[in-house]
């Protein structure tokens, strides 16, 4: 269990001893990443961040300020359906079957209100972070295990080790080939039944990520709200209810599936135009399934 989530990580090395340095080697660097950007730990340097909203400006790594800025990006290529700063969102909805009613809409303008994008200013000069509103904060949740995988398949290279797998809850990085000289295969969960399998991607060089509310969701008056919530308007997402993204970024990819949960499939699809390296899977509400006109897995259903 690292960074609030589960880990899994596969090496292929030349004996087990090294097979298991090498993993030890990949729990201290996502141990790390996680003392770097974890919102909920008070030590770290996003904490910081989040406890000087509206006071002042808090000097960062290198690694913090480029992620955030990265992260930024999203937000305006998203016109704020990606922020960061949904960390300060208020928990209104409660999707542990609490919920009797929606919440109104007066709660759920003001469930945001601390929410946006615009108000984080980076100082490149000085790699400082400054929040202008009080009460303010920002989060890694949707970019973190992403960025966390990546720099893990990027340091097992570097070091040598051919081939592997970091997977952190379903956000994944791969490189090299299984030690029968076959692609990595990863599966792709059907959402109405997660113990079935839509089909199965073949990787030997890059990234799968998943964002879904296929777990997580209310139902009222038949329409479904999904757990992922549009930080630009405090409302659950509709439409989708899980979106795969495959590409050679593992962080890039959990952007853009993040993105595209919340744009929704129209939107989605056109913003994923502007990342020709990416492709996607979506599955709609209604179990109809949509891929990018890029997506090279042919064997799998359209219906649900």
């Amino acid at each position: 269990m690292l960074m609030g989530g589960r880990f899994d990580i596969t090496i292929v090395a030349k004996d087990s001893l090294s097979a298991e340095q090498s993993i030890d080697e990949v729990i201290s660097e996502i141990s790390r990443i996680e003392y770097l950007i974890s919102d909920w730990k008070p030590n770290t340097q996003i904490s910081e961040v989040n406890r000087n909203a509206g006071i002042q400006p808090v000097k960062v790594d290198k690694e913090v300020f480029e992620l955030t800025k990265r992260a930024i990006h999203f937000s305006e290529l998203t016109n704020g359906g990606f922020d960061i700063s949904f960390a300060a969102m208020d928990r209104i909805w409660k999707f542990d079957g609490s919920m009797t009613e929606m919440p109104s809409a007066e709660a759920i303008k003001k469930s945001v209100e601390k929410v946006g994008y615009k108000n984080i200013i980076l100082d490149s000069i000085n790699s400082t972070i400054f929040l202008k509103l009080k009460g303010m904060k920002i989060g890694f949740g949707a970019l973190g295990e992403g960025y966390a995988t990546n720099k893990c398949k990027e340091m097992m290279l570097a070091k040598g080790i051919k081939a592997g797998i970091v997977n952190g809850t379903g956000d994944m990085s791969t490189w090299g080939k299984q030690p029968n000289g076959k692609p990595w295969k990863i599966g792709i969960t059907n959402p109405f039944h997660p113990d079935d399998l839509l089909g199965a991607i073949p990787l030997t060089q890059g990234a799968v990520t998943t964002s879904g509310s296929y777990e997580k969701f209310v139902i009222f008056n038949g329409k479904r709200y999904s757990h992922i919530i549009n930080p630009s308007t405090g409302y659950p997402v509709t439409g989708l209810c899980s979106v795969t993204v495959v590409g050679p970024n593992a962080e890039t990819a959990n952007g853009l599936s993040t993105s595209l949960m919340i744009l929704g499939q129209k939107k989605g699809l056109l913003l994923l135009d502007k990342f020709p390296d990416y492709s996607c899977l979506m599955i709609t509400d209604e179990g109809k399934v949509v891929k990018s006109k890029n997506f090279r897995i042919k064997k799998i259903k359209t219906k649900l």
